[in-house]
């Protein structure tokens, strides 16, 4: 085997800084082979193993003081079956470099997010998802995946092959194994016609339901301190393409959004008494706009300002009650928040550890700018958000255990029998894991 690990370990960071972690080896595996005996030396050596991807995440899910495993090297395209319509990627491939090479191919994932910086099996195993009537999670969208396990075993997985561990693994927070490929489910390429268009938060809440029931994808954003909102409404059409102009499209998404947002962000944290101001004027600062593309480049946008995020899942009959709990609670607190409400939906589905698992759901997300404050904000939305039996997303903040997880996941005890017998000796366990799923 080549020599796969970094002579020195440095300390690594995540995307938003609030995470570091300084591991004893670093390695870069680039095969399986190599890949299964860094678990074997590590495990010979008494120490814990953790992948990583690009580090988008908001939780230490991939923090660990032993091995840090990059997956850079077991990237690229293995597989395009155009009779299974299915694509194959390595672990370490990005989201943007997925997308990129599928539009080559003439084809598409049916739904994802709304950045592709991630790596695919750093998106799928945190639940990573976008908005969608009837299209779920990037996670729904698999169709097979090759795990790695504690003693090195290459596991091939599907719907018909250990589907035990398929049932878990799509969403499995890297507590089964290492994921080195990912098949994904596409179609032929297709147009999305994009309508943004400024709402008031009264009439968004009023007529949600019409809204997610009329449209294939929606979402929205509330501006904190303002009745105002910006709504996105994505819809399948026959084309052709018609992006937004060049320089239209550079006001709205890189002036606007990223360039005067991250000015106004920075006088907030600052100067917090600023705050409700800067949000009257950005929730003003978008204007209606429509727009056609293939479906990357009308989910995803460039997201530039970095922050810290927590978001919730609850059911999505309980979206709009638990929205109006969270502005009202902002309304009547001292909290200054610069950042706009998220929110999306996603259709029930059978992935034992999705925060959509067994039911159709809505997600509030709550970010703020990095380097402000944000304990006293997040815990607030987190007790509205459990009150509403709400799941947070495995990849962003929150302080929810064991014990309170397993209440609202109806298969908690199926996913941690599963790591009972495929990580008896708990290899890939960090201070996280010890916290979201028990010893």
């Amino acid at each position: 085997m080549t020599d796969t690990y970094a002579r020195t370990a440095s300390t690594w960071r995540n995307w938003a800084g609030n995470v570091t972690a300084r591991p004893a080896r670093v390695a870069s595996p680039a095969t399986v082979d190599e890949l299964a005996g860094v678990l074997r030396r590590a495990s010979g050596d008494g120490l814990r193993v953790k992948p990583v991807g690009t580090g988008h995440s908001f939780t230490a899910a991939a923090a660990t003081d032993g091995v840090l495993v990059r997956t850079d090297l077991l990237a690229g395209i293995r597989a395009v079956d155009r009779t299974a319509m299915t694509v194959t990627a390595g672990a370490g491939t990005t989201l943007k470099r997925l997308n990129a090479a599928l539009a080559r191919e003439g084809l598409s994932l049916t739904n994802m997010g709304d950045i592709m910086e991630q790596t695919v099996a750093g998106a799928t195993s945190t639940g990573t998802h976008g908005t969608g009537r009837d299209s779920a999670s990037i996670s729904a969208q698999i169709r097979a995946l090759e795990l790695v396990t504690a003693d090195g075993t290459v596991l091939h997985c599907s719907a018909d092959t250990h589907p035990d561990v398929f049932a878990a693994a799509r969403v499995g927070l890297g507590a089964l194994g290492v994921v080195t490929a990912v098949t994904f489910a596409v179609e032929p390429v297709f147009f999305l016609t994009a309508r943004e268009e400024p709402m008031t938060f009264d009439r968004v809440t009023s007529d949600f339901d019409q809204l997610v029931a009329e449209n294939e994808h929606f979402e929205f954003y509330w501006f904190p301190h303002t009745g105002n909102c910006n709504t996105k409404r994505n819809n399948r059409c026959a084309g052709p393409a018609a992006p937004a102009g060049r320089v239209s499209g550079w006001i709205e998404d890189e002036l606007l959004s990223n360039g005067i947002f991250q000015v106004a962000c920075s006088v907030g944290r600052a100067v917090p008494a600023a705050i409700p101001s800067l949000a009257r004027i950005s929730s003003r600062a978008l204007s209606a706009r429509t727009y056609t593309d293939i479906p990357y480049k009308v989910f995803t946008s460039p997201r530039r300002v970095r922050f810290v995020e927590m978001e919730y899942a609850v059911p999505r009959e309980a979206a709009v009650d638990a929205l109006r709990d969270l502005k009202a609670m902002v309304e009547r607190s001292p909290l200054r928040v610069g950042f706009p409400v998220e929110v999306r939906t996603a259709p029930a589905d059978d992935i034992a550890l999705s925060t959509a698992s067994g039911r159709d759901s809505a997600y509030v997300a709550v970010h703020l700018y990095r380097g402000t404050p944000y304990r006293a904000y997040f815990t607030a939305v987190e007790r509205i958000m459990t009150g509403y039996a709400g799941r947070p997303h495995w990849g962003k903040i929150h302080t929810r255990d064991s014990a309170r997880l397993a209440a609202v996941y109806p298969r908690f005890g199926e996913f941690t029998a599963l790591r009972d017998r495929l990580d008896p000796d708990r290899l890939f366990a960090n201070d996280y894991l010890r916290r979201v799923l028990g010893e």
